[in-house]
């Protein structure tokens, strides 16, 4: 049987980390760090992300504002908002989430954020220094990843690494995070164009699936001794269940755990890793902002 990825278990770890610098920073240079979050709409899943960071941010001493505004908000009004909070210099991370409206230009907004803000690493300025390997703010759940697969000691210096799904937010910067000089894997984006998926999957000493659809990747589809990292949260029904649907993963855990070595489950694999990461950039953004050498 593979061994579990346990994201909660190594988040905490992390936090342990975290909390200590934060603590610091209060100690030494009289600062807290503080992460605002603008949430838009009524979307219950984002209501539950958002909930969780705000909490999270308590729970390692930083300070934690929510924003709920309209779905039917105007870009300028929000553009306005973000400015603003640009400029307060006891705002250290300012996080949209996502999805916006079909009527906000997603781009402009993550490109309004001051770079030094972006805590989710998506404004433009982060990206091209990703890319071209310079120290940044990274996007979340990449960061996320890369912090299990190390912590577990799984070798990705000159491996194959298949990523299933190319967003901008997940399959894109991964493999640009994961093919640099530093881990030097080789890696291959695939998409719902892509022929052959599953020979393509089977070679793959580290298989990545982030497409959203539940319980995609099956036995067939991995091969003997890999590494999965399951990044899909999908909701299926379950009348068995209290809430009436459950969550899996993209990968059908219980069918490939028997074959694989490792495997992150869902929930409780990549999720808490992200809301680390969050953590992490709110913390390093913080450093940066105060001109203090971040340790890590």
């Amino acid at each position: 049987m593979a061994c579990k990825i346990d994201g909660n278990f190594v988040s905490n770890d992390y936090k342990n980390i975290v909390k200590s610098d934060v603590n610091m920073l209060k100690s030494v240079h009289s600062i807290t760090p503080n992460l605002v979050t603008i949430l838009i709409g009524d979307n219950p899943a984002s209501e539950s992300y958002v909930k969780k960071k705000k909490d999270t941010c308590e729970e390692l001493g930083m300070a934690s504002k929510i924003y709920k505004l309209s779905e039917e908000i105007k870009q300028k009004e929000l553009t306005d908002l973000i400015k603003e909070l640009n400029e307060n210099k006891n705002v250290n991370g300012i996080l949209v989430q996502l999805p916006l409206p079909e009527h906000i230009n997603q781009y402009e907004i993550m490109d309004i954020i001051d770079s030094l803000k972006d805590v989710d690493g998506f404004h433009k300025e982060n990206v091209a220094k990703l890319y071209r390997g310079e120290d940044c703010l990274e996007p979340c759940t990449p960061k996320g990843i890369l912090t299990l697969l190390h912590y577990y000691g799984i070798k990705m210096y000159g491996k194959k690494v298949t990523i299933i799904g190319r967003s901008d937010i997940v399959g894109r910067p991964l493999a640009t995070m994961m093919s640099n000089r530093k881990i030097n894997s080789t890696v291959t984006v695939c998409h719902s164009k892509t022929e052959d998926l599953e020979n393509i999957t089977k070679q793959a000493d580290i298989l990545i699936c982030a497409i959203g659809k539940p319980n995609y990747v099956n036995i067939n589809m991995v091969k003997e001794g890999t590494a999965v990292i399951d990044v899909g949260v999908n909701r299926i029904n379950d009348h068995n269940a209290k809430k009436g649907y459950r969550l899996v993963g993209d990968v059908d855990y219980d069918e490939v755990k028997d074959k694989v070595a490792y495997i992150t489950p869902v929930p409780g694999g990549v999720g808490p890793m992200t809301i680390l990461s969050l953590m992490q950039n709110t913390l390093k953004a913080t450093y940066y902002q105060h001109n203090i050498k971040f340790r890590y």
